[in-house]
């Protein structure tokens, strides 16, 4: 991983929101949506819970990540 990879994680953990991080990055929020998933998919772990009517949080996994 490197620190453009850590940084995109951090920027979504900290707006608590794709939508708002990749806007911020000026990256689309589908390549950041990906970006995210194929991370998790590599670590074997979710890093965010992902809920329609809650914000975006921090599972236990991205809290010690």
């Amino acid at each position: 991983m490197n620190f453009r990879q850590l940084h995109y994680i951090c920027m979504v953990a900290d707006r608590r929101s794709i939508s708002r991080a990749a806007k911020e990055l000026m990256i689309s929020q589908p390549s950041l949506s990906n970006f995210i998933s194929k991370t998790e998919d590599a670590l074997g772990v979710r890093l965010f819970e992902r809920s329609t009517s809650t914000p975006l949080r921090l599972t236990y996994a991205g809290e010690r990540f």
